[in-house]
């Protein structure tokens, strides 16, 4: 039986379009607003921090540049929640390593008098901080506000939401 050629060329197109344009999660991806970095260049845990944020599916603009400071104090984020690097995500600060579920979850419910969300220090287990053998640390995601305003965002246990 033979396919009339009409139906074949539509059945071709379909065939050759990419099989993940359908699939639901991969659409959400597609509205992920672009994520921005700051990091220095000799940072091995900030690439690791990438690397966990594009298997999420953001697409990264990473800047290596020799002080995330100019792009903090442009940010806005405090001294006191400091890390290794900066980012910027849909009108949002970001600093250190803030897991990709607790940025999805930000992104999501854009909470008003929120400036940013920050993982202060580098705890073991957090994305890009990931050592073999060592128990993951419970840690803390901090919002904070565009006064001085702080607040527990999302605990995790490594990447692992608590």
């Amino acid at each position: 039986m033979t396919i009339p050629l009409f139906r074949r060329s539509i059945l071709s197109a379909l065939a050759a379009m990419p099989l993940g344009l359908f699939h639901p999660a991969v659409r959400a991806q597609d509205r992920l607003p672009l994520l921005t970095v700051w990091r220095d260049p000799n940072c091995g845990c900030c690439s690791g921090w990438l690397a966990h944020m594009r298997a999420a599916g953001f697409q990264v603009r990473d800047n290596v540049v020799a002080s995330p400071a100019p792009a903090r104090r442009m940010l806005g984020i405090p001294d006191d929640l400091m890390s290794c690097h900066a980012a910027q995500v849909g009108g949002f600060a970001l600093e250190g390593h803030v897991p990709a579920l607790a940025v999805k979850r930000l992104l999501e419910e854009r909470p008003a008098a929120v400036r940013g969300i920050a993982v202060p220090g580098m705890p073991i287990g957090s994305p890009g901080m990931e050592v073999s053998g060592q128990v993951p640390d419970v840690y803390d995601v901090i919002a904070f506000e565009h006064g001085r305003g702080r607040s527990v965002f999302m605990r995790f246990r490594g990447g692992e939401p608590l």
